[in-house]
């Protein structure tokens, strides 16, 4: 019998895997991915432009850890779609960093 583990191990595990030495995050590919999939709802230096977008550079929703972020990113919610899919775990992380420049 195989066991399933909860979604909120799955990206602990993920982001464990690639947080090791080597494997940190790029801010600055973030910067790009965030450029193409985010700056149109979220703004380009992180401030909202769409009703009930978090606006970045205050800092909100990034008091999170890392892997909460992730996992909001992947599922998606409200306006804001699905990233799942359309950008790896990887590319995600990456963003994450970049958004935490803002602060």
């Amino acid at each position: 019998m195989m066991t399933t583990l909860p979604r909120s191990w799955v990206a602990a595990l993920v982001l464990t895997a690639i947080a090791q030495p080597g494997g940190a995050a790029d801010a600055i590919n973030g910067q790009r991915i965030y450029g193409l999939q985010c700056a149109s709802c979220h703004g380009q230096s992180g401030r909202a432009l769409m009703p009930n977008a978090p606006s970045f550079d205050r800092g909100e929703r990034l008091m999170q850890p890392d892997t909460v972020l992730l996992e909001s990113i992947r599922r998606g919610r409200f306006a804001m779609p699905a990233y799942a899919g359309v950008l790896s775990n990887r590319e995600i992380l990456d963003v994450i960093a970049f958004l935490r420049t803002f602060r």
